[in-house]
């Protein structure tokens, strides 16, 4: 029965709805936690790390390899499994200005949104859905979901990846590994799939910073080779 819910609630009518969308080589989520296990500092060095990615030569390098068309682009918040909201809403990227300009946005949210529990079958719900219905029309779709915890709120997130994927988005990850020192096997498991999914691993927060420089390179541009590290693994 749920399945059949989440097959209606992630709807495939898709080309119709988009026939009109600006074209962009990427659609791209980015997903990032913010339930209680993640405390004021890991939150503020996981904003830090997108605001520090935006600014480096190397991801600015990945966006111009896209193309004209570049890519676009929204950061959400998420929690518990209803609690979700664009902080940043989708904006496309073309031009090294755009890239710091998107940074800048990053840097003046002034507060987090939520401090639930880890719901991230809800936030993949949510993702999907904001994919579906922006203005874009990308090549690839992808949803970016950084992490330190299992779900433990709302829909199991398999289910929700499974009709992610079949709608045309692909699940990457980003864990890290100071209080679930195999959360990476887990988002294998059950949170990431589609054409060329992967999951980058962090050992601490201390590491983010670097560790969201070198996932948006791999999710934006396969062209650049620049994206192995001692603290970052498949």
């Amino acid at each position: 029965m749920l399945a059949a819910v989440l097959a209606l609630t992630i709807s495939t009518p898709r080309h119709s709805a988009r026939a009109a969308g600006t074209p962009v080589d990427l659609e791209l989520v980015l997903a990032v936690d913010t339930s209680a296990s993640v405390d004021g500092r890991e939150y503020n060095l996981q904003m830090e790390g997108l605001v520090r990615a935006f600014q480096d030569p190397g991801v600015i390098a990945a966006i111009k390899s896209t193309g004209s068309n570049g890519i676009a682009v929204a950061l959400l918040h998420w929690s518990s499994a209803n609690q979700h909201k664009l902080v940043v809403p989708w904006t496309q990227l073309r031009t090294g200005y755009d890239a710091l300009q998107f940074s800048a946005r990053i840097a003046n949210i002034n507060q987090r949104q939520f401090i639930g529990s880890t719901g991230i079958g809800g936030a993949l719900l949510f993702a999907e859905r904001t994919i579906r219905l922006n203005q874009f029309d990308g090549r690839r779709k992808s949803i970016d979901v950084s992490g330190d915890g299992p779900n433990n709120s709302g829909v199991i997130p398999s289910i929700v990846r499974d009709q992610v994927i079949a709608a045309g988005v692909t699940i990457n990850g980003l864990t890290i590994l100071n209080e679930s020192p195999f959360l990476d096997r887990y988002y294998k498991r059950e949170v990431i799939g589609g054409p060329n999914s992967f999951v980058l691993t962090v050992n601490d927060y201390e590491d983010l910073v670097e560790g969201m420089r070198r996932k948006l390179i791999r999710e934006i541009s396969s062209a650049i080779a620049d994206v192995g590290s001692k603290t970052l693994s498949r």
